[in-house]
């Protein structure tokens, strides 16, 4: 929903329209090569075992223990970004997870392994809640919903690319004396460094500091900005400290639906590929082919479910649509052969992708601007444990029962959980209050 205000400034349509074209395709960009480097060992990890010893349950564990590190810096890396801003810092964390999954190149033993992979958890740490809080300080309420599902559509893309991407870097086995995933993960580190040293040129951390927008292009934009953060002030007032606010039920309910759509973002990512191996007569390259088609109809998705949230405003009830998509693919994938099973999981793939944007515009618009940055870390930090819960669980299974078909029924169990639990929130409204203040009345 669109204040007054907001629909009748020329500056700020425009000032909005220059955040989109410059600032929202590099950080798709940067979130592709992100999700390249932190997936490819999906597509490497029959060659792991094979030439490394990395069985399925210490590849899951592996894949997994990038989400603990992850966890771990993620809110240190948040408040370090608050100090050095974010022009700097995600920079900082993009070249290092570059220079990181180069270094996988060089594995040797599972050990060297589970460091390299916590390493990555630990370079990655504080991307992208840095990016979600960055469109609270760049964009008014009523177009974060789309920005934030253009770049989580980055994921998506990365997804959907990976596949034919990868399979020719695996077919240079031998070149130059190397093995196929070797130059598969050298080749998308040193993509993510070259990528991160670039982004320091385009990148601005603050409004003022953008020499690509206008005097009144900025005033604009800072103005409807601020007039939203002070009616969630207003609404807050009286709450308690920044502190006590980070302790409400509310936060853990969000940290609990996040965490349910990230198992089974993170299980397709790291086993999808194991699952299209299922299909007779694949190899490396349709593999990696058929192994795009969810993400491409995810991607799809994700941009028609951004555009129906913002003009919806409560995002609520999609979000439990996009849910329960996600839960009757999954388990009609589990239950199907193998064919039938990638049209399913396409389905799913749809609904758990498109959950993430609908899901990311609700605590934005709902938390107090005092607490909107930590909280959005401890969000995604704890959230992104089911990026280890899933992967180590699906890897334990497959070892146990040779399959990983229960794995996919625990997925449906989780989001239809979910959907339900997205009903217990309340979002409140600051609207009316943000329209006066937006206006001057």
């Amino acid at each position: 929903m669109q204040f007054p205000s907001q629909q009748q400034d020329p500056a700020l349509a425009t000032a909005i329209g220059k955040v989109f074209r410059r600032v929202v395709p590099l950080f798709v960009l940067m979130l592709i090569c992100n999700q390249l480097n932190r997936s490819n060992i999906g597509y490497a990890e029959t060659y792991l075992e094979v030439d490394v010893g990395i069985g399925a349950t210490a590849y899951g564990f592996g894949a997994g223990l990038f989400f603990i590190a992850y966890a771990l810096f993620e809110l240190p890396s948040n408040v370090l970004m608050e100090r050095f801003g974010a022009k700097v810092w995600l920079t900082r964390i993009m070249v290092s997870w570059g220079l990181v999954s180069a270094a996988t190149a060089f594995v040797s033993s599972p050990t060297m392994f589970y460091v390299l992979r916590f390493l990555l958890g630990a370079a990655e740490a504080g991307f992208f809640p840095a990016v979600i809080f960055y469109f609270t300080r760049w964009l008014p309420d009523s177009h974060r919903g789309r920005a934030t599902a253009l770049f989580v559509a980055g994921s998506s893309i990365a997804a959907a690319i990976s596949g034919p991407l990868s399979g020719p870097l695996l077919s240079l086995d031998g070149v130059a004396g190397a093995h196929g995933w070797q130059w598969l993960f050298g080749a998308e580190g040193a993509l993510s460094v070259v990528v991160g040293i670039g982004a320091f040129f385009f990148l601005d951390s603050k409004i003022a500091d953008a020499r690509w927008l206008s005097d009144s292009e900025k005033s604009a934009l800072t103005n409807a900005i601020s007039a939203e953060d002070a009616a969630k002030s207003t609404v807050d007032s009286g709450t308690g400290s920044r502190w006590r606010l980070l302790l409400q039920p509310k936060l853990l309910l969000f940290c609990w639906i996040y965490f349910a759509i990230q198992l089974s973002i993170y299980a397709n990512t790291f086993w999808l590929p194991s699952i299209v191996r299922r299909i007779d007569g694949t190899d490396d390259i349709t593999v990696g082919l058929l192994s795009s088609l969810p993400w491409i109809c995810a991607v799809i998705a994700m941009y028609l479910a951004g555009r129906a949230g913002d003009r919806a405003g409560d995002r609520r009830p999609l979000l439990v649509i996009a849910l329960l998509t996600a839960g009757v693919g999954t388990w009609l994938a589990a239950v199907v052969s193998p064919w039938p099973a990638l049209v399913f999981l396409c389905l799913a793939a749809m609904g758990f992708k498109s959950a993430s944007p609908l899901f990311w515009s609700i605590p934005q618009r709902s938390l107090s601007p005092r607490i909107v940055a930590p909280a959005i870390a401890v969000i995604n930090s704890l959230g992104n444990l089911g990026g280890f819960v899933a992967p180590f669980g699906f890897g334990f299974i497959k070892d146990q029962t040779g399959t990983v078909t229960y794995g996919l029924h625990a997925l449906a169990v989780a989001s239809l959980l979910a959907a339900v639990s997205v009903l217990l929130l309340r979002q409140r409204s600051a609207t009316g209050e943000a329209e006066k203040l937006a206006s001057g009345s």
